[in-house]
Parts: C-alpha cells; sequence; structure tokens
C-alpha cells in the first residue's frame, strides 16, 4: 500500500507548479508514472519532473484550450505509456478583479477564464475518454474552489468557471459511469506564487477568516487528491473540501 499506483500512468494538467506540480509528486510517490502538461512553461515543467521519485516521467507541452494539441497528447501517451488510469485537470487561468469592478472584467478576460477553466477540463476529459475506459477504468479528479460556496476569488469569472466545474464533475460522473469515476476537490485559498502576490491585507482577512487559521499548502491539495483517487473507489460525482473550514467563518 505504500505505493498504490504502481503501474498506473497519470496526466496532471499545468503541472509546472503550485498545485500541479505537488500533484505530481504525490502521484509519483505513490508509484504512478506522471506525464505533466504545460502550456509555456518548459523549464520549470522540465525541473519538476527531474525531481520526481521513480521513472518514466515527463513533461509534454500541451494547452488546454488546444484540442489539437490534447487529440495529439492522447495518442502520444496511448503509444508511449500504453494507458492512461488518472487525469487531474489542474490547469486553470485567472487574474484578480475586484468584484465591484464589472467593466474590468471584459470579454475577453471572461471569455478566456472560461474557455481555460471549462472547456479546457472538458476537452481534456473528451480526448483522453477511451484510454481512461480501457482495462478496468479510471479516475478524473477536477480543480474547483471554495470559491463556489463563499462568492469571493480572484474575480467573478473565475467563480463562475469553479461553479460550472462542479456541475460539469457531476455530469461526467453520470455519462461515464461505470468505468470511469469523476471527483473534484475545491481547495480553499492556497500558499502559492498567485496568492502570495495579492494585497497584504487581503491574504490578512482570507487566514482570519478560515477556521484553521491559514492556508493550504499545495502538498496538502495533492495528497488529497491522492486520497480521492486511491481511497474512495464506490464514489464519484462528488466534491472534496480542502478549505480549512473556510465556508464557516465570515
Amino acid at each position: 500500500m505504500n505505493a498504490p499506483l504502481t503501474g498506473q500512468v497519470a496526466v496532471v494538467t499545468g503541472g509546472s507548479r503550485g498545485i500541479g506540480a505537488a500533484t505530481a509528486r504525490a502521484l509519483a510517490q505513490a508509484g504512478a508514472t506522471v506525464v505533466l502538461t504545460h502550456r509555456d512553461s518548459g523549464p520549470a515543467a522540465e525541473e519538476v519532473v527531474a525531481a520526481l521519485p521513480g521513472g518514466g516521467h515527463r513533461a509534454v507541452q500541451a494547452s488546454v484550450t488546444d484540442t489539437e494539441s490534447l487529440t495529439a497528447l492522447a495518442a502520444d501517451v496511448a503509444k508511449t505509456e500504453g494507458r492512461l488510469d488518472v487525469l487531474v485537470n489542474n490547469a486553470g487561468w485567472s487574474r484578480v478583479i475586484a468584484h465591484s469592478d464589472l467593466d474590468a472584467l471584459d470579454d475577453e478576460t471572461f471569455d478566456h477564464i472560461m474557455k481555460t477553466n471549462v472547456r479546457g477540463a472538458f476537452a481534456c476529459v473528451r480526448a483522453f475518454s477511451h484510454l481512461l475506459k480501457a482495462g478496468d477504468g479510471g479516475v478524473v479528479v477536477n480543480l474547483s474552489s471554495v470559491a463556489v460556496q463563499i462568492h469571493f476569488g480572484s474575480n467573478i469569472a473565475y467563480c463562475a468557471s469553479k461553479a460550472a466545474i462542479e456541475s460539469l464533475t457531476m455530469t461526467l460522473a453520470r455519462a461515464l459511469a461505470p468505468k470511469v469515476r469523476v471527483l473534484a476537490v475545491a481547495p480553499g485559498v492556497v500558499d502559492t506564487d498567485f496568492t502570495r502576490a495579492w494585497d497584504p491585507a487581503v491574504r490578512e482577512a482570507q487566514t482570519a477568516a478560515t477556521p484553521l487559521g491559514r492556508f493550504a499548502t499545495p502538498e496538502e491539495v495533492g495528497e488529497a487528491i491522492l486520497a480521492a483517487v486511491v481511497h474512495f473507489p464506490h464514489t464519484t460525482g462528488t466534491v472534496f473540501p480542502i478549505d480549512g473550514g473556510r465556508p464557516l467563518g465570515t
């Protein structure tokens, strides 16, 4: 049980930093061979891969907004690894825009968030579904957010995109059963480069509103994703909160 994913293959999108990199490490430590994708951060992705335990891991440039590149990646994984057991839809995009500033959330920004965070996750599942259905079946884990519960996040479109991810998780769970389980994890505020760039007053307010008194670490989210894959074999269409009790705060 120290390496429950031995012999299995996992794809982690957006794995060059933060939650994606921590998830890749957790899956590799559990014995999986990890294929890590990035959009335009090749050196960082290669650095993550080089530090993963075990062998056979690799980084591949593939944007979740480019269906052709995802189709090509799925064909490449089928040829190179010969199987896919776990897909983690971690890739996402956002930027900080005050919720009250509706004009600043222009169409281009709104569309890019939805295209990356929602359509991108669906496109990945669509591209890899045939591999996930093969053999004993596979698992998809989508990245949601506590923003769905507290209606606070980097901007309004980001909150909407994560609500869509939770709906997508449930509808895909029904559509792909019984061969593929589809789950989501919903972190609270995570201590990453993105949130470290926030105004200190915002960080302090979010910490104070979190009953456990701190942000989650990327490693804690990665371990939760691993737990969802390994320890919940009879669960699908469910969202696991990793939020320090943030919905209970003020």
